[in-house]
């Protein structure tokens, strides 16, 4: 009888994760580069599922800003904050008083050499910012660097940080995905996605609560026959 109760508990503390996950995924639907949730298998969980962010593209909107940077494919840029490494999506960037490439949330943007500094004195009409699809940043025929790019073998590891950043432990993968400048990603959020989910939520929940009560009947019957005898 005990494992019945656990059994039904875990799938009721699943459901709540789900509309937690829904929750956020709809709080979101304008935050260029989210990345929406999803519950995904895992073995290590009592429950067998954890939320896991979806690799999935998100659709672009052209800025025509020179900092505005996408990415196509699974993976992410790489950024720091109080000396932690972190992944993030969205590639709004900007060049902060000292020079150096930051998000909006004043992470610095890493490279392969380290945090990316420009001096806005090499930029001009004339050489503009100009970013391949590899990563590679330049200023007319000047080299100013080469974004990190990594993509994650395990998206089950990546924890979220807080301003679209992620912690990521897990093994690495090789990045294979594009550069796309002038545009940003919109959330990978689809809204009638959600809508579906939550009814199928909705109609678990209810199959959940009908076997509780059947089972507290069922309970209550044998202790009264116990009773009886």
């Amino acid at each position: 009888m005990t494992d019945t109760l656990q059994a039904l508990g875990r799938q009721l503390g699943t459901d709540v994760d789900t509309l937690a996950s829904i929750s956020r995924n709809v709080a979101n639907l304008q935050t260029p580069g989210y990345r929406a949730e999803r519950m995904g298998s895992d073995f290590a969980t009592q429950a067998g599922l954890s939320v896991v962010p979806d690799q999935r593209d998100g659709s672009l909107a052209q800025t025509g800003r020179s900092f505005d940077l996408a990415l196509r494919g699974p993976g992410f840029f790489v950024v720091e904050r109080q000396g932690q490494q972190l992944l993030v999506r969205s590639g709004s960037f900007q060049l902060d008083a000292d020079g150096n490439l930051v998000t909006r949330h004043g992470d610095a943007v890493l490279g392969q050499s380290g945090p990316i500094s420009i001096d806005p004195r090499q930029l001009s009409a004339d050489t503009p910012l100009r970013v391949q699809a590899d990563g590679q940043l330049w200023a007319g025929q000047q080299p100013l660097g080469q974004l990190q790019l990594v993509a994650v073998a395990e998206p089950l590891q990546l924890r979220s940080m807080g301003n679209g950043a992620y912690r990521y432990e897990g093994a690495p993968a090789q990045w294979q995905g594009s550069v796309v400048q002038g545009a940003v990603e919109q959330a990978n959020v689809d809204p009638a996605d959600e809508m579906l989910r939550l009814m199928e939520l909705t109609r678990h929940v209810d199959a959940v609560r009908r076997a509780m009560s059947t089972y507290d009947q069922v309970l209550d019957t044998g202790i009264n026959k116990i009773g009886e005898n």
